[in-house]
């Protein structure tokens, strides 16, 4: 890709490498990359050296900021992710550079479920973050909360019932949303798990593995919660190998009314799906909130 109108950030993201990695660095191939379906992807290239690039345009800064944080905080845990680099934006351009690896390992699933479990092991006084991020493109709110049903109801749950509402999603959508709402405390009764480091968004696009099967995980939006959180939505859009669950399982056992939880804690990435791409979501995240009411 050459520099000009199909790419005017190259100039920008190369000065940030070059300060980001203290030498000279110019780009000499820009080639654009699969990477999700928010923003465009690519590898840059000096000929020595490459790096991963995610750009959109400048409104997405603060979305990158989030990504930069929660990668470093997994990072930080001993659990692999690709390292950020650098992050800038200018007028109409935002952009974010990270760690380059290459995928496509022979899958080790129950490598993946044991690092999983070491994720969870960092631990907290309180649920939520040190700041707010996203969920896919959807803001997500992470007021720090030391009581876990509050958290999942305020933090979690209200906004996007509100979202929903804003968008017409249905009255029963939102009569079942009301409901639920009123029997969170029925259906988290006793259930106060200890704050664990998430990843937030952990369904097999999110995951991969590197030469050798190291597993390794991006795209985060990280906060501290109930473990089976991230668990549950391993199960959420075809599931994970049974090696991965086993694996988990024999380092952090999880605890009875796991089945129900699984339903509350995917019922917010459906309510947002439907937030977001509409379709049968709004049915789907109707019928579990039923589920749920039956259950409490």
């Amino acid at each position: 890709m050459r520099r000009g109108a199909a790419a005017p950030w190259l100039p920008a993201v190369e000065a940030d490498i070059a300060r980001a990695v203290g030498a000279p660095f110019t780009i000499r191939a820009a080639r654009p990359v699969s990477g999700g379906c928010i923003h465009r992807s690519f590898v840059v290239e000096d000929g020595t050296s490459r790096w991963f690039v995610k750009t959109n345009d400048a409104s997405h800064a603060d979305g990158f900021a989030a990504e930069a944080d929660g990668l470093g905080a997994i990072v930080a845990a001993g659990v692999r992710a690709p390292r950020p680099l650098c992050r800038g934006a200018d007028a109409t351009h935002a952009w974010i550079v990270m760690e380059f690896v290459e995928l496509g390992g022979s899958p080790d699933p129950a490598r993946l479920g044991e690092q999983l479990a070491k994720l969870h092991s960092a631990t907290a006084d309180a649920h939520g973050w040190h700041r707010d991020n996203y969920i896919g493109a959807t803001p997500q709110r992470n007021a720090r909360t030391a009581d876990w049903a509050e958290f999942w109801r305020n933090e979690r749950l209200v906004p996007q019932l509100e979202i929903a509402a804003r968008n017409g999603l249905g009255e029963g959508l939102a009569r079942a949303g009301e409901t639920l709402i009123a029997a969170l405390p029925r259906l988290l009764a006793g259930h106060r798990p200890r704050p664990s480091l998430l990843h937030g968004d952990l369904w097999g696009g999110n995951a991969g593995y590197l030469a050798g099967g190291e597993p390794i995980v991006f795209d985060p939006a990280v906060y501290y919660g109930d473990r089976e959180a991230d668990l549950a939505m391993t199960a959420l859009f075809g599931g994970f190998p049974g090696d991965f669950y086993a694996a988990y399982r024999a380092i952090a056992p999880l605890p009875p009314g796991y089945e129900v939880r699984r339903t509350l804690y995917n019922l917010y990435h459906v309510l947002n799906h439907a937030n977001l791409f509409g379709g049968g979501y709004a049915a789907q995240a109707e019928a579990m909130m039923l589920r749920l009411l039956g259950e409490s």
